[in-house]
């Protein structure tokens, strides 16, 4: 399969071309403003002429190296500790480059899709919070959405210190997670925001990944077919833009508010469906900068095919795992509750989040379940210091030893107990069932032999709950949220929601 790898190609061949007269230069991350792993190895690197010697410095250390016949070199200093105290790191060779005001911390890559990129500026409460963000220590690197069809080496972008002023244009679900860190320990936080709006998952895994997955045959297939039909969507996109434009223009015309959405662009050669893609152009010139681990909220775009989630979720942490550190932690949000194309009795999301739980099998992984925080009517929950928060939970207790409860209720395991079903959790100290919702929106439900789930009553009893329906006598399944938007009700006492569960393996 060839993935419009040409253009990209070209495109770099100049640049890398260009350099080879061009003056010492550092890869962008490392601009005025950056946050540096804290007690590990630092890694600088950057491009210069063909065998020219370039001196590294930063704080008291000193490194040379001698760069490649393409100009490029690597450096590599030894660890430092956390410190709030700006520094500046200069690299030397024909010209001297300094980076100023260089802050050493915990960096986090920060990606997914829209619910990622959202903006501080559009979560919840913005303007009180917008106003209250004076954290010059919290900095913000915006990675520019781009796709390339082999892994690239630049990246654009630049370093943001917190402010009134600047935290709008921050990922919010990002700030509010650092928020919570900062606050607790002081140390700076690089947020390194890597995210894109409707993007596929198999956008962000790199090629060799993606060909080793089952899913390869299926992801190939459906990109040839979006290649393949490209041309008739762009003339019907078309039609349906002029039309839209004049049903927008005698609107307002006539002074009445048009509502319908502008015609989406179709998907086509170097768009953002591009297999391996947005990795190329958006993961792989990060490497090999130092984390301290990621936050992914990605998946909605991909619930209509969950069958195939599971393997590359996986995939995808293993990779950026190979790329930036084998014991690198990875945190992620469970998709929240929202009523999708097909309603509030759709399991479409049900699906996808089952296989977003199964990625908890990898070590050092932690999921924030945020079933309860979402807006059936709206894909963009404004929520996000909650997801933040929740995310932030697994970071303060692996990473900074916090003995804090970081999950709701777990499923553990179900039983028939006369004509109900007794299920098992972990994390389930202090259970609990907040009132149903009079929304006709499904909790428990329940099904014998036949496989025919009905909607059950449940009850606390210790750290279990007894789930019964009178029409269901002799139970052999029992199912919690298992709906694209449910009635989300059990918690522990730390707050937090039980992530939706079945008991069955039933399609």
């Amino acid at each position: 399969m060839k993935l419009c790898r040409l253009p990209f190609v070209l495109l770099f061949a100049l640049g890398a071309a260009s350099r080879l007269v061009a003056d010492i230069a550092l890869a962008p991350l490392f601009r005025d403003g950056a946050v540096l792993q804290r007690d590990r190895p630092i890694v600088v690197w950057g491009q210069a002429a063909a065998a020219e010697k370039v001196e590294v410095t930063f704080r008291r250390q000193t490194a040379t190296v001698i760069t490649r016949a393409d100009g490029r070199w690597q450096v590599t200093l030894k660890a430092e500790p956390a410190s709030p105290v700006p520094s500046e790191l200069t690299a030397s060779g024909a010209n001297t480059v300094t980076v100023r005001d260089v802050l050493v911390g915990d960096v986090w890559l920060c990606s997914g899709q829209s619910n990622m990129a959202m903006l501080v500026r559009n979560s919840a409460d913005a303007e009180r919070e917008m106003a209250a963000a004076r954290f010059p220590l919290i900095r913000h690197f915006k990675v520019p959405t781009t796709v390339a069809g082999t892994p690239a080496t630049e990246v654009g972008g630049s370093w943001a210190s917190c402010s009134p002023e600047t935290v709008g244009s921050f990922s919010a679900v990002a700030y509010y997670f650092a928020r919570e860190l900062h606050q607790k320990n002081g140390v700076p936080i690089g947020l390194v925001n890597s995210s894109w709006g409707g993007t596929q998952i198999e956008g962000w895994i790199s090629e060799p990944a993606l060909r080793a997955d089952p899913a390869w045959r299926e992801i190939q297939a459906r990109w040839e077919k979006t290649l393949a039909d490209y041309p008739a969507a762009v003339q019907a996109h078309e039609s349906q833009l002029a039309k839209w434009t004049a049903d927008e223009a005698a609107a307002k015309a006539a002074g009445k508010r048009f509502a319908r959405a502008k015609p989406r662009t179709p998907e086509g050669p170097g768009s953002r469906w591009l297999p391996a893609g947005i990795y190329n152009g958006m993961i792989a010139p990060l490497v090999p900068f130092g984390l301290r681990g990621v936050i992914w909220y990605q998946g909605e775009t991909n619930a209509a095919r969950h069958a195939e989630y599971a393997s590359l979720f996986t995939a995808l942490i293993k990779q950026w795992r190979a790329d930036f550190g084998p014991d690198l932690p990875f945190y992620f949000v469970q998709l929240a509750n929202f009523e999708a194309q097909t309603g509030n009795d759709g399991d479409t999301w049900a699906y996808l989040r089952e296989a977003q739980a199964r990625a908890l099998k990898l070590p050092a992984t932690g999921m924030a379940v945020t079933i309860d925080i979402g807006e059936p009517k709206d894909i963009h929950p404004k929520n996000k210091q909650e997801v933040g928060r929740r995310l932030a939970l697994h970071a303060r207790r692996q990473v900074l030893g916090e003995r804090i409860e970081t999950d709701g209720p777990i499923f553990l395991s179900a039983k028939r107990d006369g004509a109900a079903m007794r299920v098992s959790f972990s994390h389930a100290t202090g259970l609990k069932l907040e009132p149903a919702k009079d929304d006709g929106r499904v909790s428990f439900e329940i099904a014998g032999a036949d496989q025919k789930f009905v909607p059950a009553e449940a009850r606390v009893d210790g750290q279990t709950l007894l789930v019964s329906a009178p029409s269901v006598t002799t139970p052999v399944a029992v199912r919690y949220a298992w709906r694209n938007s449910p009635d989300a009700r059990l918690f522990n006492r730390a707050g937090l929601p039980a992530a939706p569960f079945r008991s069955d393996k039933w399609k």
